[in-house]
């Protein structure tokens, strides 16, 4: 099966990547937008992510790795939808701010620019290992 790429968004307010790391793992709950929950779902065990805080950071700051796949969101009794397990995996050396990504011309087409209200965006592969490069990995 072949890896795919994603990025997640998280406000550091409500749980931040040093909180993530603190846990190693998290259920990916709480998404309440069906393109995001299509996303959530299409994620493969395996599959590399990029853990994005938003708001106020507005910065990738580290790599995670899906653990399990689509499973019930614990957080609601509705079966709509689906959350994922998450393992924390490397802090970037440098975070990415969102600036970075916009001045990028590679980055110009991802969802993080073209539909900023999306938390859960697929990303290509050149893409995720530029943003990785850009990180200092």
């Amino acid at each position: 099966m072949t890896t795919q790429y994603w990025l997640v968004k998280q406000e550091p307010e409500k749980y931040s990547w040093s909180d993530f790391t603190k846990d190693r793992t998290t259920d990916w709950d709480g998404v309440r937008n069906y393109q995001a929950r299509n996303n959530l779902s299409a994620m493969c065990k395996g599959d590399q992510v990029l853990f994005y805080a938003s708001v106020s950071d507005k910065e990738v700051q580290g790599i995670a790795t899906v653990q399990k796949t689509a499973y019930p969101d614990p957080s609601t009794e509705d079966d709509r939808w689906v959350a994922v397990k998450l393992k924390a995996g490397k802090k970037l050396p440098s975070p990415v701010s969102l600036a970075q990504v916009k001045a990028e011309p590679k980055l110009s087409e991802i969802a993080l620019i073209k539909q900023s209200r999306l938390s859960v965006i697929p990303l290509r592969k050149p893409e995720f290992d530029l943003i990785l490069k850009l990180g200092g990995i």
